[in-house]
C-alpha cells in the first residue's frame, strides 16, 4: 500500500506506530540494556499496549523487526555473551480480569475436552536469570539478554546465599540430579535489603535508588563482586531450561518439587487450581494483599501445568501460549511536577508536597504527592516543571519518587522552601538544629487549628464519618468551631446554613458526632493529637490505666514504665497535659460528654507474662474487637504487630482470618492459636 492510496486514517496509524515503536526501542534499551529506565513500567506498558493494539487492527502495516516481537535488549557489551541452550521467552500480559478470562478461553480451544489445571506464581519484580549446573555443579549464570543470548554474570550471582554451588537431591540417589540443569528464576532485592542500601546512599550523600527492581539489576552488574555481595540480593526459582538426564517430569508441579529437592528456593505461595475462575480470585487476592511480603511483586503469573499440553499449544515469536502475566495496576507513573507548595500539620509541621499533573496510579487518579520534608525536596532536587516518578501503594499517600532528570527542562532552577507560613499571619518558619522537620511555631495559625479538628476526626482517631477536611474549614471559617470540643456543641440547624448541607446531611454528621462521644479511651487519647503518642501507645495506656483522668494523673516515670510507652512518649504526654489550655480543652470534652473510660479494678493490672512477645491478630474474635485483643496482649508486656515474622511468639486467628498470614505463620513454624487458646496465653503466656 502507498502513501498516496492509503486513507487520513491508515496515514495516522502509520504515523503513530513508527513513533510507538521508536519510543519502544528506546525505552526497550533504558530499562534492559542501561539499567536505567525514564519512564515507569506503567507508562511502559501503555506504550507496549497501544504498539500491540495498532498492529492487530493494521495488520498491513507491521514490519519485521519491531520491538513489540522482541524478548528484551541486547547484552551488554561489559560482560561475556551467553547463548542461552533454550530460549527464555518473555511472557505476554493480561492487565485486566477480562483479559485473564480470554486467555482461559483460548486455553481451552487449543486443547479440546481436556482437563487443564494451572499453577500461580507471583510476579517478582527483579531480573530474570538462568543458572546453569553440570554434573550437579555451578557452572554459570546468565541474564535474559533478548532472549538468545545473555550476559555472563557467573562471579556475581555466585555471592546470592540461596544459589547452590552443588547439587545434591534429598532423599534421592545420584540418578535424580540431571547430568545438566539450566534453572530459570528471578534475582530480586528483598524491601529490607533496599531501604538499606537508601540509608547507606543518604547517608553517603549520594543518589537514592529509584526502586528494588533497578537497584538489584545494578546490583547484579557490577565487574567486582564483592560489591554485589554487600547487596544481600535473593533468588526464586520458577522454571527448567535445557534438561540433560535426571527424572522424567510430565508437570509443572513435579519440576518445582523436583527443584526444591536440589536445594533451590521456590516461592512458598506458588498454587495450584482447576478452573479460570479460581485464577482470578487468586489473583484478586494478591492484587490487595502484594504489599504483605518481604519483597515487590507487580503481577500474578499463571502457567499450564501439564507439560504436554504446553507443548501442543506451543508459542509465539516471543511468548509461550501456556503462560501469562496478570498484571497489577501500576504503582508508579510519571506526570508533570507542576509547583511545590507547603502545608501546616496539626503541631506545626510545614511538609512540601507536589501539585501535579493529574495521573492514574495504584488505582486512583493523583493530583497531589507528598515531598517529605525539606532535605527530601534536596536529596531528590525536584523541581516545578520536572517529569517525575509518582508511587502510591495501596492505602500510602502518594510521593514524589524523583525526576527523570533526562526530561528536566532548560532553565530550571533548584526550589527554595519558604521562609514564611503560608497561613494569614505570614509567621515565621522554623527549623531547629538537629531536627529534619520545618515548623510553625505561632499557636493562632488557623491552619494547625484546622488539622488538629481533622485528626481528631480521623479514621484512627474518633472516626466522625462526614467531618472531613472542606467541611472543618466551612465550620471553622463560620466560627463554629474553634477547637474539636466544639464539634459536639452543632446542630443541624447550624450546619444547613453551610453551603453543600441538606437537612439529612446535616442530621446524619450530628448523629455521626454524638456516636464518637463513646468511643473507646485508645480512641479518645490518639484523638488529642499528642506529639509521639499514635494508636498502638494508647492502645497501652489505656490498658494499663483504664481512664483518662488515670493517664493525666500519673507521672512521667508511670508512664514511661508501661511496655510500648517509654521515656520520649511519656515525656510528651506529661507535658501536654501540663499545659493550661490543653486541660481546658479535655474538660471541654468531659462537659461534651466525651467518654473517658473507666476505672480499672486492682485485678485488671495483670502480670506481665508476655513481656517481649510479639503476638499478631487476624480474623474476627467472638470476645475482643481486634483493638481490645491487642490491647489485652500490649497490657501484659507484649506487642501486636500487623504482620507476622520468624520472631512472631503466636499468631491468634479468628473468623475469616487473612490467608497470607496465616500461610507465613506455616512456613517460619509460629503457633497458631484459636479464641480459646488465646484465653490461655493471657492468663499464662504459654501457647
Amino acid at each position: 500500500m502507498t502513501t498516496e492510496h492509503a486513507s487520513d486514517a491508515d496515514v495516522d496509524a502509520a504515523d503513530r506506530m513508527e513513533s510507538l515503536r521508536q519510543l519502544v526501542d528506546y525505552h526497550n534499551r533504558r530499562y534492559h540494556e542501561l539499567d536505567d529506565p525514564e519512564i515507569t513500567d506503567g507508562d511502559y506498558d501503555l506504550l507496549a499496549r497501544e504498539l500491540h493494539d495498532l498492529e492487530a487492527a493494521h495488520p498491513d502495516l507491521n514490519v519485521d523487526g519491531a520491538p513489540s516481537r522482541d524478548v528484551g535488549g541486547a547484552p551488554s557489551t561489559l560482560f561475556a555473551p551467553v547463548v542461552h541452550a533454550v530460549a527464555m521467552m518473555s511472557l505476554d500480559n493480561a492487565m485486566s480480569e477480562g483479559e485473564l478470562m480470554a486467555w482461559g478461553q483460548r486455553v481451552a480451544k487449543g486443547v479440546p475436552g481436556e482437563t487443564v489445571r494451572y499453577v500461580c506464581e507471583l510476579k517478582i519484580d527483579g531480573l530474570a536469570m538462568s543458572l546453569r549446573y553440570e554434573n550437579g555443579r555451578y557452572v554459570r549464570a546468565a541474564t535474559r539478554g533478548d532472549g538468545r543470548v545473555g550476559e555472563d554474570v557467573t562471579a556475581n550471582v555466585a555471592t546470592i546465599s540461596a544459589v547452590p554451588h552443588r547439587l545434591a537431591a534429598e532423599g534421592a540417589n545420584d540418578d535424580a540430579v540431571p547430568d545438566v540443569l539450566e534453572v530459570r528464576g528471578e534475582v530480586y532485592l528483598p524491601v529490607a535489603s533496599f531501604g538499606r542500601m537508601n540509608e547507606a546512599a543518604e547517608a553517603a550523600g549520594t543518589r537514592r535508588f529509584v526502586n528494588p527492581r533497578n537497584a538489584a539489576a545494578g546490583s547484579l552488574r557490577q565487574k567486582d563482586a564483592g560489591v554485589t555481595a554487600q547487596r544481600v540480593l535473593a533468588f526464586w526459582t520458577y522454571q527448567l531450561g535445557e534438561v540433560v538426564g535426571g527424572p522424567p517430569i510430565a508437570s509443572h508441579s513435579e519440576s518445582l518439587a523436583l527443584l526444591q529437592r536440589l536445594g533451590f528456593p521456590v516461592n512458598p505461595e506458588t498454587t495450584a487450581f482447576d478452573t479460570i475462575e479460581e485464577v482470578a480470585a487468586h489473583c484478586r487476592h494478591w492484587e490487595a494483599h502484594r504489599h504483605d511480603l518481604g519483597y515487590e511483586i507487580d503481577g500474578v503469573v499463571v502457567k499450564l501445568d501439564d507439560v504436554d499440553q504446553r507443548a501442543r499449544l506451543g508459542s509465539t515469536s516471543r511468548a509461550p501460549r501456556w503462560a501469562i502475566a496478570y498484571k497489577f495496576p501500576p504503582e508508579e507513573r510519571t506526570t508533570v511536577l507542576r509547583e511545590i507548595q507547603v502545608s501546616i500539620g496539626r503541631t506545626g509541621r510545614a511538609t512540601p508536597f507536589a501539585v501535579l499533573e493529574p495521573v492514574f496510579v495504584g488505582g486512583s487518579t493523583v493530583g497531589m504527592a507528598t515531598l517529605h520534608n525539606e532535605d527530601q525536596v534536596v536529596a531528590k532536587d525536584v523541581r516545578p516543571g520536572d517529569t517525575v516518578i509518582v508511587r502510591k501503594a495501596g492505602d500510602v499517600i502518594p510521593e514524589v519518587v524523583g525526576p527523570v532528570a533526562a526530561m528536566r527542562p532548560p532553565g530550571s532552577v533548584p526550589w527554595v522552601f519558604p521562609a514564611t507560613c503560608p497561613c494569614p499571619l505570614a509567621s515565621t518558619l522554623v527549623r531547629l538544629p538537629e531536627e529534619a522537620d520545618t515548623r510553625c511555631v505561632e499557636p493562632a495559625c488557623p491552619y494547625q487549628r484546622d488539622q488538629r479538628v481533622i485528626y481528631f476526626a480521623s479514621r484512627v482517631a474518633m472516626d466522625i464519618e462526614g467531618l472531613g477536611e472542606r467541611t472543618v474549614a466551612q465550620l471553622t471559617g463560620a466560627a463554629l468551631v474553634a477547637d474539636a470540643a466544639d464539634i459536639y456543641g452543632l446542630t443541624s440547624d447550624q450546619l444547613t446554613e453551610l453551603e453543600g448541607f441538606a437537612r439529612i446531611s446535616a442530621d446524619k454528621l450530628v448523629a455521626a458526632i454524638d456516636d464518637s462521644r463513646r468511643r473507646p479511651l485508645p480512641r479518645l487519647l490518639t484523638a488529642l493529637g499528642i506529639k509521639h503518642l499514635g494508636p498502638a501507645a494508647s492502645q497501652a495506656l489505656a490498658g494499663h490505666f483504664g481512664t483518662l483522668d488515670a493517664v493525666m494523673a500519673a507521672s512521667t516515670e508511670a508512664l514511661a514504665a508501661v511496655a510500648g510507652v517509654g521515656p520520649k512518649i511519656a515525656e510528651s504526654i506529661a507535658s501536654w497535659f501540663a499545659l493550661d489550655p490543653n486541660r481546658a480543652f479535655v474538660e471541654k470534652l468531659r462537659a461534651a460528654g466525651v467518654d473517658f473510660g473507666v476505672a480499672l479494678p486492682e485485678t485488671a493490672l495483670v502480670p506481665h507474662v508476655l513481656e517481649d512477645k510479639a503476638v499478631v491478630v487476624t480474623g474476627t474474635l467472638a470476645g475482643y474487637s481486634r483493638e481490645e485483643a491487642a490491647a489485652a496482649v500490649v497490657a501484659r508486656g507484649g506487642t501486636s504487630p500487623g504482620s507476622v515474622s520468624a520472631k512472631t511468639f503466636a499468631l491468634v486467628a479468628g473468623d475469616s482470618p487473612g490467608a497470607s498470614k496465616v500461610k507465613k505463620a506455616e512456613a517460619a513454624g509460629v503457633p497458631i492459636l484459636d479464641e480459646a487458646a488465646f484465653e490461655r496465653l493471657l492468663e499464662t503466656g504459654t501457647r
